[in-house]
């Protein structure tokens, strides 16, 4: 790949000579000469994107000499500038629920193009992008030696079409890369192995160019790799494609939260501990559309594996990204890893030349700051429905009872016996303990640890309790190596946590079904069956249909709850079960010392499993090699297809771009509470027959064993934009006491969204949505935004917008608007029954613009009042005149 720098960049290039070898080079500290302003104190974090415009000045987008002044302007106002620059990340990630839409997106563009006159090979991407299959394989099996090859099986037969379309993907474009399915969790292959800290690539005139390692990613938990010193975040689908395709991402210089940490983790606690606080701490503070950055003597001796699971949780605690700086635990990472030594030595010179390096006197200017003191952390975990939502280990039972009673207002004392089976189930029974997610099987200490808790638990005679589903879904091959060289993965299979794939899993939905009897019985005595799971997300409806109350714990936890099998047993005190010896077992009976994880992990966590595992990552299994697709430059879609349909989005598309229309007459789909997610907007996991998605594919003789899941079908719009608005916990306020995706019709009565939708479509109603705070929070979904779209929504007005959501909404050409002067839903006395009329969009209109809402109710009244536009920067404009992102580079591509 060549990079193509900016014409007047050059006064701040340099040379560096590493290993003999010379490499040039963007200085901040030329630029300082330069007398650009004084960027000393700027943290790391904002030095790489300071490098970033100091390479693509006046590179013929909107990178200007005043937009390199505005860092030190922001150093000077206390870490405070919002002006909007354009960003160029370095390369792209995907995983595959995310990544297949936008490889769709892509194929429907070269067919566009095509119609305008273009050429089809003009769509293709600009900068690397590599596509990780990790988010399709689903636990059906479990708990037996042949759960892994029978979930890999199902994975192939289940996902053959996808796996073709992608296969066909990177034949048909450049700087494509498909890593296959059974290898890891994208966000740990990153780290463990693309990831490089300082990236190299040779410029316009042949020579070599180094420079930040960057990149933005379709899954929200990218911001992993900033663990790395790696600048990375989430953004949806649409805007990483454009991204790809070469158009720079626009931001506002954000704030940046420096977040100190001092002292060390004590004996029994685990970087899972300390990180559910950090998310609690973080949201409290308020760090949306900042950045985190970390500090401090504590980093000394917090390895990268407990820094990678607190960066994986930015979007847990709002941040873009939870960033930590170079210094010499980065450099160990990267040897241990089997990274290159010339590339380890360029990372630490180049850090030390340009500014990027965390030594002893790193001190920079922050916007606001916290600090935390390690040595105070306890066992935690967090829930039942929030990651924010921390909970001491020791309050654990006392909680859940009030959650009882105050969130699912039902009795603890009801049970309900389970078919075939000596047992009932209860409320607060755990149904599903999955080790799970990149967050943290990316960390060898809690793995390792894990893998001590069921040692100790089998020496003593202990089991997983019998309604419980266990499962282990490490992030990459390597966990797997180590586990297996300690002698753990012995000790894991002997209690249920057999290994059943290398993926996501429980972490995104694909948990499986449990036990149809247990099933029964839950839902029979509605229930509040729990799960316990070491990932990062716990929201309403995402980890099972079966489970109501989900908590986030640390790896060796989840083996303990598996044991203990109840949320209603408070595990620091209580038994966990009875021993072999008819004696109680307690947690302190079985949980490892801090020096035994330690001995482990130093004797069986090597450079050479590394090395080992990731020799022929793309390459693939005899699967995946088997895996047969064409080698057309466009692709020739199957008809009868029900994973991959050739989009509307570009149909009848004309080659001017128009203009932003006002909402007239608008009705509301729906009227929705704070905290509505990604996850609520466009579901992930299983749906049934009766659902408008289930409908469908009945009609096209899918049998509902089939259906997969709505995350493995993103390639086709038929099916997501029936499942926008369809998870079955979502509550549209417009009806009384009804959870799932349903609404009023334009004849008042309750219906599915998608039928309401269609109906109003048919006699050419606009419609609207209404939402509280931190609408659209969560995972970077963009069929949250591409649903929202289809269904004919033309604008969301919401108390606050979560960032990815609200990119994502403007990409797809429906407008985002925040309450303003303390109006909300609920002032409002909104019920859904009113005709929304949005003015002020039409003309001139400027970013974040108040403009007028007209509101008639029900008798007839009318009330106006203002919104604010969420349209942050001008290139929005743009986009929304175009009808969407990609429509945009799509025009431009043509023209040129």
């Amino acid at each position: 790949m060549t990079i193509v720098t900016g014409k007047d960049s050059a006064k701040t290039r340099r040379s560096l000579t590493v290993g003999g070898k010379s490499i040039a080079y963007y200085s901040i500290p030329a630029a300082q000469d330069a007398g650009l302003g004084d960027f000393t104190k700027l943290p790391a974090s904002l030095k790489v994107v300071l490098e970033n415009m100091l390479r693509f000045e006046d590179d013929g987008f909107t990178v200007s000499v005043d937009d390199i002044k505005a860092f030190a302007d922001w150093a000077k106002q206390g870490g405070k500038n919002p002006r909007e620059i354009a960003y160029r990340p370095a390369r792209v990630l995907m995983q595959d629920f995310t990544g297949v839409p936008a490889v769709v997106d892509l194929a429907a563009m070269r067919d566009g193009i095509k119609s305008l006159g273009g050429d089809a090979k003009k769509i293709n991407p600009l900068v690397p992008v590599d596509l990780v299959i990790d988010h399709s394989v689903m636990i059906d099996e479990f708990g037996n030696p042949r759960a892994f090859q029978k979930n890999v099986d199902l994975e192939y037969e289940r996902n053959m079409e996808r796996y073709q379309f992608l296969k066909w993907g990177q034949g048909a474009f450049n700087n494509f890369r498909v890593v296959p399915p059974g290898t890891g969790i994208c966000h740990q292959v990153n780290v463990e192995y693309l990831a490089q800290t300082v990236w190299t690539d040779t410029d316009q005139n042949g020579e070599e160019v180094a420079y930040p390692d960057t990149l933005v990613g379709t899954d929200s938990h990218t911001t992993m790799v900033n663990g790395l010193a790696v600048l990375g975040w989430g953004v949806g689908g649409i805007e990483a494609e454009a991204a790809m395709l070469g158009q720079p991402i626009s931001m506002l210089i954000p704030e940046v939260v420096g977040f100190k940490l001092t002292g060390e983790l004590m004996e029994g606690t685990t970087g899972t501990d300390l990180v559910l606080k950090v998310v609690e701490m973080l949201r409290k503070h308020g760090v949306v559309g900042k950045f985190v950055e970390f500090y401090g003597e504590g980093l000394d001796s917090l390895p990268i594996a407990q820094r990678s699971t607190i960066a994986n949780m930015a979007p847990e605690y709002g941040a873009t990204c939870g960033f930590f700086p170079i210094d010499n635990e980065t450099l160990r990472y990267l040897r241990q890893t089997g990274r290159d030594e010339d590339r380890i030595a360029l990372v630490e010179a180049y850090a030390k030349e340009n500014g990027f390096w965390r030594g002893a006197d790193y001190a920079p200017v922050y916007s606001s700051q916290l600090e935390l003191d390690m040595a105070t952390i306890v066992p935690a975990i967090s829930g039942p429905k929030r990651p924010q939502d921390f909970v001491a280990l020791t309050a654990a039972k006392s909680a859940f009872a009030k959650e009882m009673t105050e969130t699912f207002k039902r009795e603890l004392s009801k049970s309900v016996p389970v078919k075939g089976e000596n047992y009932e189930m209860t409320s607060g029974k755990v149904v599903i303990a999955s080790i799970t997610s990149c967050t943290n099987t990316s960390n060898p200490y809690v793995m390792i640890g894990a893998g001590l808790v069921a040692r100790k638990a089998r020496e003593l005679g202990l089991d997983r309790k019998p309604w419980v589903k266990t499962s282990l879904a490490p992030g990459s091959q390597v966990v797997s190596e180590y586990l297996e060289a300690a002698g753990l993965q012995e000790d894991l299979d002997a209690i249920g946590f057999n290994l059943v794939g290398y993926g996501c899993t429980t972490c995104i939905g694909n948990s499986g079904p449990l036990q149809p009897e247990i099933s029964a019985a839950i839902n029979e005595g509605d229930l509040v069956a729990t799960a316990v799971l070491s990932g990062n997300r716990n929201f309403e409806g995402r980890i099972s249909p079966d489970v109501r109350a989900n908590y986030l714990a640390s790896p060796p936890l989840v083996v303990a709850y598996a044991l203990a099998g109840d949320m209603n047993i408070d595990i620091t005190t209580e038994p966990l079960g009875i021993g072999k010896d008819g004696q109680p077992v307690y947690l302190k009976d079985v949980w490892p010392t801090n020096a035994e994880i330690a001995e482990l992990v130093e004797r069986t966590v090597t450079r050479e499993a590394f090395l080992s595992k990731y020799a022929d990552v793309f390459k693939g299994d005899e699967k995946w090699q088997a895996v047969e697709t064409s080698d057309e430059e466009t692709y020739d879609w199957p008809a009868t297809s029900t994973y991959i349909q050739n989009p509307p989005y570009f149909r009848g598309m004309s080659q001017e771009a128009g203009t932003i229309s006002n909402v007239r007459d608008a009705r509301v789909l729906a009227i929705l509470g704070d905290m509505i997610t990604t996850d609520h907007i466009s579901p992930a996991g299983s749906f049934k027959p009766t659902t408008p998605a289930g409908k469908y594919l009945a009609e096209r003789q899918v049998a509902p064993k089939d259906f997969n899941s709505y995350g493995s079908r993103r390639g086709n719009h038929e099916v997501m934009m029936r499942g926008t608005f369809a998870n079955i916990r979502i509550k549209n306020e417009m009806l009384d006491g009804v959870e799932g995706g349903y609404t009023k019709g334009p004849d008042g009565a309750e219906t599915s969204i998608y039928d309401a939708a269609m109906a109003y479509e048919a006699d050419g109603t606009p419609l609207v949505i209404f939402g509280g705070k931190e609408y659209g929070a969560g995972s970077s979904r963009d069929w949250a935004a591409k649903g929202t779209n289809l269904l004919g929504v033309k604008a969301v007005i919401a108390e606050s917008f979560e960032r990815i959501h609200r990119s994502n909404l403007i990409g797809m050409g429906v407008v985002p608007f925040e309450f303003t002067g303390g109006d909300t839903r609920k002032s409002l006395g909104l019920t859904g029954d009113e005709v929304v009329t949005i003015e002020g969009l039409e003309g001139d209109i400027v970013p974040l613009s108040i403009v007028p809402c007209h509101i008639t109710f029900k008798d007839g009244t009318t009330k106006t009042i203002e919104l604010k536009s969420r349209i942050d920067t001008a290139v929005e404009i743009e986009y929304l005149e175009n009808g969407g992102v990609l429509h945009y580079v799509l025009r431009n591509l043509a023209k040129s």
